[in-house]
Order: C-alpha cells, then structure tokens, then sequence
C-alpha cells in the first residue's frame, strides 16, 4: 500500500502541531504549512516523512507554490486539513475596527479558500484523481460566543464551503468534511486555564482532535464524515448563549 500524504496548514502550533505530530506517527507523508519554518521545524523534529512549507495562507501566490511544492514531493495529495485560523479581538461589534475585522477574515475566510481551492486543483489533476478536504469549522460555526463577531462570521462561512466544496467536488471524487472543534487544550486554552484556576473551563485533550481527524482522513473514498461536532463533555455547547 502506498503512503499516504496530508497537508495540514497552521502546523506550527496547536491543533495543527498535535495532528502534524499523529499523522507521523503514524506513517503519513505530512506537509506542515505556516509561516513560521522554526516553528514548524520543532514540530517535525527531524522527521523523515515531514515536508517544512513555509508560507503566508492568506497569499495567493505563496500557497500555490507551497502546494505544488508539497504534491511534487510526495507524489500526490491526498488529504487537506484545512486548519489555519484565529480568533481576533473580542468585543462588541461597535468596538471592531475594520482593520481587526479584515486581518481576521483574510486568515479564517480568504485563507482557507485560497488553501481548499489549492487542494482542490491538485486532486482533481492528480492520477488517480481525487482527495479529502477537511475544514477546521468550530463551534462558534453554530452557537457564538459573546463578543465574538469577527470568527464567528467567518466559520459560519467556512460550512458554506464545506458544503459547496462537498458538491462540487464530487465529479472529481474529491470529498469535504468538517470538524467543529470545542475547548481543546491548546497553548491558547492552556492560558485561559492558568488564569482561571478556581473556574477552569471544561476542557480536552487536544489529542482527541488528532485522532478525530485522522479518523475522517482514513476513510475510504466511497465514506465521508460530512460534518463532526467534538467538544468537551461539559462545555455550555447545547443552550449556551
């Protein structure tokens, strides 16, 4: 059986490192895209199967070349875990500057599609034709946080192309799932938590994600995980808000 190749972007940190991290693990051929290449190296640490991409999500003309690049070097693509994102100022929508509302989208939104339509070119081309596309949506793509204007908007967003991504990308044998993310424990929930040691929030091991994920990449190609909710257990998740 050959090995399998994933991309994974936002790599360099967080829910991108743990799974850039299982996928080796595990024997993939894993691309690790961010715009930090001493981050990303740490994360390989030495691995042979790794690929260091180095690139800017929201620049066109960086993620064409880093995804040619990668499929050049693995010999194909298989999966996309389209994972870059961040979550910008949190406020009411009257104290957002157009500013924080564009730096926010060109990552969660513009980066996103210009990586999906990277991935989608490569595996439509590709002999034999086809792949898996995994968008990193979140809970916010459903149920909003207060103050939360700016990423909510843009995962709402991220379901559409899920969705569409989904269609389109049938006559091509390429398939696009979602994962809907909530309270992993990240370096950025890890801070949340220091400072909050009486009233932690509920939380979960980031490698849950990492296993969900690789679970949805192993799928054959006639099986897909259209959308997966995975949250901590006791989160305010069903009636929040």
């Amino acid at each position: 059986m050959s090995q399998k190749s994933i991309l994974i972007t936002g790599a360099s940190a967080g829910i991108g490192a743990a799974c850039a991290r299982t996928f080796l693990s595990e024997g993939w051929r894993v691309g690790l895209l961010a715009r930090r290449a001493d981050s990303l190296s740490a994360v390989a640490a030495g691995n042979p199967n790794a690929v260091i991409l180095p690139a800017d999500v929201t620049d066109p003309a960086q993620v064409d070349d880093a995804f040619d690049s990668f499929a050049t070097r693995a010999g194909r693509m298989d999966v996309l875990f389209n994972n870059a994102g961040m979550f910008g100022q949190a406020a009411p929508i009257d104290e957002i500057t157009l500013e924080d509302w564009q730096r926010v989208r060109s990552v969660n939104l513009d980066g996103m599609f210009l990586c999906a339509r990277a991935a989608f070119r490569v595996m439509r081309r590709q002999k034999p034709m086809g792949g898996r596309i995994i968008n990193n949506g979140s809970i916010s793509a459903h149920t909003p946080r207060e103050g939360s204007v700016t990423y909510t908007t843009t995962k709402h967003a991220i379901t559409g192309l899920t969705k569409t991504l989904s269609l389109d990308g049938r006559p091509f044998d390429i398939a696009c799932g979602q994962i809907d993310i909530g309270n992993a424990r990240t370096e950025l929930l890890e801070g949340i938590i220091a400072q909050n040691p009486d009233n932690p929030p509920p939380s979960m091991d980031v490698q849950d994600v990492a296993h969900a994920v690789l679970q949805m990449a192993q799928l054959g190609p006639e099986a897909n995980v259209q959308f997966m909710t995975l949250m901590a257990t006791k989160m305010p998740y069903i009636g929040r808000g």
